[in-house]
């Protein structure tokens, strides 16, 4: 069964080409050149990934991605006209895993969306194996790593992939530092990613408001300045 994505981009060039690439992958593709359409097919359809263009001419894909975010966790793929930080930080802070600067090579979003979509069907429910489940504890916090469920003081927190993974990779290697290098191969294992050093800031801070933690006074994610990680 193929994997569903949803194309949002009001660039009607752009939004074609994707199309095309998409399904030579064989990917079922839902293509909008507007966020009205989009929301109704997010509201209706079962999706696996979207891809949103930030500049859209009713609703920009900025509060696309919150309603996705209030009630999904599939991997969402940020399209940005111009290389600015602000917009790929806003767009990591509400909730996307990644960020694609136009004009982009469509071979690279396509290994993007290769990526994200492993990361998802691991962490999805349905695609479990039948294996003992490794706990990982520390203090009030578990992660079990078969039913991808992280617990808090016997509440369960909801977390999308890249978060889960980011966790599970802090607590594998509890006591010890992770720097940011390691932490950006470990989790994407792509060449194509940057070293840039604020994707895994916005995520470690969205991991820190779900754990209920704080930067300053540390419970479990310790900022090791220059340096990485550690739980």
């Amino acid at each position: 069964m193929s994997e569903k994505i949803l194309v949002v981009d009001d660039e009607h060039d752009i939004a074609d080409l994707l199309e095309v690439y998409l399904r030579n992958e064989n990917y079922t593709i839902y293509k909008y050149y507007s966020a009205k359409e989009a929301l109704a097919c997010i509201e209706s359809k079962e999706i696996d990934l979207a891809i949103l263009d930030i500049m859209l001419p009713d609703i920009n894909g900025f509060s696309i991605c919150q309603k996705i975010r209030e009630k999904h966790t599939y991997p969402i793929i940020m399209l940005t006209a111009k290389d600015e930080e602000t917009d790929k930080i806003t767009g990591l802070t509400l909730g996307a895993d990644d960020y694609v600067t136009k004009p982009f090579r469509p071979l690279e979003l396509i290994a993007r969306v290769k990526a994200q979509l492993r990361r998802y069907n691991k962490y999805s429910p349905t695609q479990k194996q039948d294996m003992p489940a490794t706990v990982l504890t520390y203090k009030k916090l578990s992660l079990n790593t078969q039913t991808y469920e992280c617990v808090l003081d016997g509440e369960i927190v909801p977390l999308t992939p890249t978060e889960f993974s980011i966790l599970r990779i802090l607590l594998e290697k509890q006591g010890v530092v992770v720097s940011l290098e390691d932490l950006f191969h470990s989790v994407w294992k792509d060449e194509y990613y940057s070293k840039n050093s604020s994707t895994i800031t916005v995520h470690i801070r969205h991991l820190r408001e779900k754990l209920k933690d704080t930067a300053e006074k540390p419970k479990y994610i310790k900022t090791i300045w220059g340096v990485g990680y550690k739980i």
